[in-house]
């Protein structure tokens, strides 16, 4: 057989087994007949342990099995897993290349489970070898069938057998999974039995608005959930439909299901109703869904029907055999879940946050330029007005904009949320170059007209009220790096809520940024509280402009976290050109007309760098965190659970400046980390300076509205916990003296 002609390695292949097997009644006749295959390799097997099957070959002298080419399939009403082979001896073929074979004896075991009722273990064999001795031949695939009695004894649970100390069909593999089935096994008590199906996986549902309900599984430690084998259907509700929105799951490979996502814990799931409810107070909701013990058995699909209460105030709908999980109201540190608050609350909640916002110092540079107008304006009332409201024109139009935009991308699927455009390269770079002209026109290199109001003007027109106008936009677009006390919940209501109720949110934030400057205008007793103009005032702005350098520094920052160092060279020779442009405007102004040309020319090669800043790709994808910090991604948060690890996770960016300002006072002191080691707390930070898949999804499923978000996971595999946008050492110490509880 090895004298075959040259060929391709596929044909030789199948030209040599179709050989072997038309050999074999010739062989048969010969001095030394082949055996049998059931004589060659003869199979017996054991069902006398529960949940295990045991399979064991003699195989005669001069013959031998392929390791690889064994297979198993299971019957009706058996699922089995994956089969715990021996390693066997390695050896190049000819044709088959690397291959395992077996000698003389091999002995299998195959992990199995069968449906509820069973009474039989039926299964095929497939296995296949060859002989090693003149004649050289082998046999083809064959296949045994088994039908053997499920062992006196056997037990079920949930219409499963007890194969607590088996390997779990479903069971994760590869390096993760390895770790998940270590930590499992500590933690999930496997050795105590598993849990029947309502405690392992205890189903409830509620509506958070009336076309959003909210799912939640609540699983204990070392039980998983399958994302792709959860179905949901409404009973009874023609016209309308379900529109699930996933958060992210640990991937790990399955042997039945491939590369599954799974949920650990416990799994919260947005679900929108579209269509039409024509007055319904009541939903019926069917929920199908499988999952698995780490290390132990998998479930049988379990099929859970609620009704929905859509007014809000009926009871949580839970699966009858287990209790309720009430949802607590919002706390200072609260359960995930949406936020519970009236249409009225949330807007009072808007007016305040966008009120303290004035306090927060990413809008402080801005609020300098504004707070200079206001001044030159004390002199004339009427002018006072007219400043307040077109400044206030720009915030609310900015602020309707910016809400309009966030929640069409978020309902189009995408992971978006307050300060997100600051993830853009593109728009940093251009924010540092306003930045830099606004700063260059206050210290008196270029001038766009009589009264600083108008700096804000300088992308537009050189008039007064469009100077205003533009004060306003600037303002919203650099408050966006901060979340002031009591916008988070309003955020989070306005992402959650219909349309028109978050446009009313976003509105709401406006006034209470633009309050200030309103009272001022419309207030004759505020505004005569103001010192009158005077020559003081040139030597005001021009101190002024250093906090608008001193953003632009930081916005170059920011960018340099995002594309690295050819991003920073690019956005620094366009503020250079900038600079350069706006000098010669100023010195062009008594000149001809060529002068005005080389003006558009170097706004033109201004233009370049930040074009080619677009295409500057993200660096290296490692990540570099700080001593005792754990970078964010959901597989190691669900290993770390797995394990019964207290975790503290920490959604920030660089362009968060209130997780800065919380870093700077609580995260980043001895404290906290004097903190972290007494109570075995792990530290995971989530950067989303850049976008992140994992972080929006996290973020999306404790409806935060953005960063920062700060979530505590107790020791024993509770709900995570969410905490104030603004810390205290207080309140993250009492936080982790629980989670470690």
């Amino acid at each position: 057989m090895r004298s075959l002609s040259a060929g391709p390695r596929a044909i030789r292949l199948l030209v040599w087994l179709s050989l072997s097997w038309c050999t074999l009644p010739a062989v048969a006749q010969g001095a030394a007949p082949l055996l049998p295959v059931t004589e060659a390799y003869q199979l017996s097997a054991d069902a006398g342990t529960p949940g295990v099957l045991k399979l064991h070959w003699t195989i005669a002298p001069d013959y031998y099995l392929y390791r690889g080419r064994m297979k198993f399939k299971a019957g009706d009403g058996v699922t089995l897993g994956a089969a715990q082979l021996p390693a066997g001896e390695k050896h190049h073929d000819e044709y088959l290349g690397d291959i395992e074979t077996y000698h003389h004896t091999v002995d299998a075991t195959l992990p199995y489970t069968v449906a509820a009722g069973a009474t039989r273990l039926r299964l095929s064999v497939q296995y296949q070898g060859c002989h090693e001795v003149d004649p050289k031949i082998c046999y083809p695939p064959h296949t045994e069938q088994l039908d053997l009695p499920l062992p006196a004894g056997t037990t079920t649970i949930g219409g499963m057998p007890d194969t607590r100390q088996q390997s779990t069909p479903n069971a994760p593999t590869g390096s993760l999974g390895a770790a998940l089935q270590t930590l499992g096994s500590r933690s999930a008590g496997n050795d105590q039995g598993a849990l029947p199906p309502d405690q392992a996986f205890r189903f409830e549902a509620m509506a958070s608005a009336p076309h959003q309900l909210l799912l939640r599984w609540t699983m204990p430690p070392g039980y998983y959930l399958y994302r792709d084998q959860t179905t949901l259907r409404l009973t009874d509700a023609p016209g309308l439909s379900l529109k699930p929105t996933w958060p992210a799951g640990v991937v790990q490979h399955d042997e039945h299901h491939g590369d599954a996502t799974v949920y650990f814990n416990q799994l919260e799931l947005p679900v929108a109703v579209e269509g039409d409810l024509a007055g319904r107070h009541q939903l019926k909701l069917d929920a199908s869904f499988q999952g698995c013990q780490l290390d132990g058995l998998c479930y049988p699909v379990m099929d859970r029907g609620v009704t929905i209460d859509l007014t809000g105030t009926g009871p949580l709908a839970t699966n009858a055999a287990a209790p309720a999980v009430q949802m607590p109201a919002a706390v200072p540190v609260t359960p995930e879940g949406p936020p519970q608050v009236s249409l009225m609350a949330a807007l009072l909640l808007a007016l305040g946050g966008g009120l303290v916002l004035n306090l927060m110092p990413c809008v402080l540079p801005v609020l300098s330029i504004k707070a200079v107008s206001v001044l030159e304006s004390g002199e004339s009332p009427a002018r006072a007005r007219r400043h307040a409201l077109l400044y206030s024109a720009g915030v609310l139009s900015s602020f309707a904009a910016l809400g309009m935009g966030i929640l069409a991308l978020r309902a189009a699927g995408h992971a978006l949320g307050w300060g997100t455009q600051l993830q853009q390269p593109l728009l940093v770079g251009v924010l540092a170059c306003v930045m830099l002209a606004v700063g260059l026109s206050m210290s008196g290199v270029v001038q766009f007209g009589a009264s600083l109001g108008n700096t804000g003007a300088s992308l537009a027109t050189r008039s007064g009220p469009a100077g205003n106008f533009f004060t306003g936009v600037l303002a919203v677009v650099v408050a966006s790096p901060c979340t002031a006390p009591f916008m988070g919940s309003a955020l989070a209501y306005a992402f959650a809520a219909p349309m028109l109720s978050a446009l009313l949110v976003f509105l709401a934030l406006g006034i209470g940024l633009a309050l200030p400057f309103l009272l001022i205008g419309f207030v004759p007793v505020l505004a005569r509280l103001l010192p009158g103009p005077g020559r003081w005032m040139e030597t005001l702005k021009q101190v002024l402009a250093f906090p608008m350098y001193l953003t632009a520094a930081w916005l170059v920052w920011v960018l340099a976290n995002q594309r690295g160092a050819d991003a920073v060279g690019l956005v620094l020779v366009a503020m250079v050109l900038l600079a350069m442009t706006l000098w010669w405007f100023e010195r062009s102004r008594s000149r001809g007309t060529l002068s005005r040309i080389l003006v558009v020319v170097l706004a033109l090669a201004t233009v370049v760098p930040m074009v080619l800043l677009t295409h500057v790709p993200r660096p290296s994808t490692a990540t570099t965190t700080a001593k005792g910090v754990v970078a964010y991604s959901p597989q190691k948060l669900a290993t770390l659970r797995a394990a019964g690890t207290p975790v503290f996770v920490d959604m920030t960016a660089d362009w968060c400046v209130t997780c800065k300002a919380n870093e700077h006072t609580v995260l980043d002191t001895q404290a906290f980390r004097d903190l972290l080691q007494r109570t075995g707390t792990v530290y995971m930070k989530g950067d989303w300076t850049d976008v992140d898949p994992d972080i929006g999804a996290f973020l999306q499923q404790y409806h935060s509205p953005g960063v920062p978000l700060y979530v505590v996971f107790p020791r024993n595999g509770g709900p995570g916990r969410q905490l104030s946008t603004v810390l205290t050492p207080s309140l993250v110490e009492r936080a982790l003296a629980e989670a470690a509880h």
